[in-house]
């Protein structure tokens, strides 16, 4: 099969995938492709949004869509770190013989949902982020790797913050993409009654499998990105500093830390899978717009006087990429 073959056959695939997660989610465009976008990038997501919006059925489509493992953990201030991860357990062998043996945690799946991640405690929280950027998980001297792809996706309520623990910026950093769940409109809602409440309701299907996701993340890392491009998204994660001279004066003002090169990095990802799934081979400005604010709408850190004012992030972001839109000389070659 050759590249266009293979750009073709993405394409496809990626529309395939949103169709069967509509199956089961109304409306929430944005955030299905969001979320089929970070699985192909190879990064983990966070969920913001009110209780009862269908993120716990998103993840759980989604696991039924790609025939993967699908595991989810209730994150609450008792759960320890060995929930999670698993621990070393002493067991008796079929000859009487006494061994350790490692009994596998709820991680231990390729689609994890951990729900209110903010519940838990910081030391449980620093297990479940050490798992998402180690890949692996050590216990008794020994590392256990974790079944490939894994992908995080978790959910936190951005009301009731009463016996949470927030999570600490690096630790923010770690997820490729934060979404915000949307409240549905008017429309939305009548269909999402029509559909859970009536006789019966259309099952999502598989599409593909495990081996066909590693393969796609490895064909989306060769999209072409144009070295205005790569400036482009450089210009962006640097002017989320307040003390870089690409900032905007409300950056400068409000914003206490900006983006890490992991910013950047998410921006390209998000980018060159956004591009393949519209049937180009190359990244296009639109595709770093569309992907700049889930990748840097969570690595932006506000002083105390962007909190008091309440600034959103968002609001920051946007105004860089009208400035940094403004300041970008194009120069298509002949």
């Amino acid at each position: 099969m050759n590249v266009e073959e293979q750009a073709a056959e993405f394409q496809k695939t990626f529309q395939r995938i949103r169709s069967e997660l509509q199956k089961a989610i109304v409306g929430q465009e944005e955030i299905l492709e969001g979320v089929i976008t970070a699985l192909f990038a190879g990064g983990h997501v966070l969920l913001e949004g009110v209780p009862g919006l269908g993120k716990t059925l998103l993840v759980r489509t989604l696991a039924q869509c790609v025939r993967l493992s699908f595991s989810r953990i209730q994150f609450t201030p008792d759960l320890m770190p060995s929930d999670i991860t698993g621990t070393t357990i002493l067991s008796e062998t079929d000859e009487g013989k006494r061994t350790f043996r490692f009994q596998p945690g709820a991680v231990f799946a390729s689609i994890v949902l951990a729900d209110e991640i903010n519940r838990a405690t910081p030391k449980t929280q620093s297990a479940m982020l050490e798992a998402m950027q180690e890949q692996s998980v050590t216990a008794g001297g020994a590392a256990h790797m974790l079944p490939q792809p894994f992908f995080v996706l978790a959910t936190q309520n951005p009301i009731e913050q009463e016996g949470t623990y927030p999570l600490p910026e690096a630790q923010l950093d770690r997820f490729l993409l934060k979404l915000l769940v949307p409240s549905p409109s008017f429309e939305e809602m009548e269909a999402i009654l029509d559909r859970t409440t009536g006789a019966g309701q259309e099952m999502p299907q598989p599409v593909i499998d495990a081996e066909t996701i590693m393969g796609y993340r490895q064909f989306c890392r060769q999209t072409a990105l144009a070295p205005h491009m790569r400036d482009f998204a450089i210009r962006l994660a640097l002017g989320t500093h307040p003390s870089s001279e690409l900032a905007t004066s409300n950056i400068k003002k409000f914003v206490r830390y900006g983006a890490s090169p992991r910013g950047a990095q998410a921006l390209v990802a998000c980018a060159k899978v956004r591009a393949l799934a519209a049937g180009r081979f190359n990244v296009a400005i639109d595709d770093l717009k569309a992907a700049a604010l889930p990748a840097l709408r969570h690595r932006v850190l506000l002083n105390f006087e962007g909190q008091a004012e309440e600034i959103s992030t968002d609001t920051l972001i946007q105004e860089l990429l009208e400035q940094v839109s403004a300041q970008m000389v194009i120069k298509v070659p002949l």
